[in-house]
């Protein structure tokens, strides 16, 4: 869960949606590991027309992909920002 401020400009707050954990942002900044998801549901889904959107710290991220029983795919990114 994100929270702004000045118009919904400037992060000032992110929380893990599963554990309630506050994520550290400084300026703006989110300044920790955070997996992101802002997912629209299509036509065919029984969630037609509805937008997920939440945040998972790295810890809770790491549980989610344990549940998995086929194992999500991963791959080193190109360049690092």
């Amino acid at each position: 869960m994100r929270k702004y401020q000045d118009n919904n400009t400037q992060l000032v707050t992110v929380i893990c949606n599963r554990c309630k954990k506050e994520l550290k942002v400084e300026n703006g900044i989110l300044k920790e590991g955070c997996f992101e998801v802002s997912h629209a549901f299509g036509y065919f889904s029984e969630k037609d027309g509805q937008v997920y959107q939440f945040d998972l710290c790295e810890q809770c991220f790491d549980k989610m992909l344990t549940e998995f029983q086929v194992p999500a795919e991963v791959k080193e990114a190109k360049e690092l920002l």
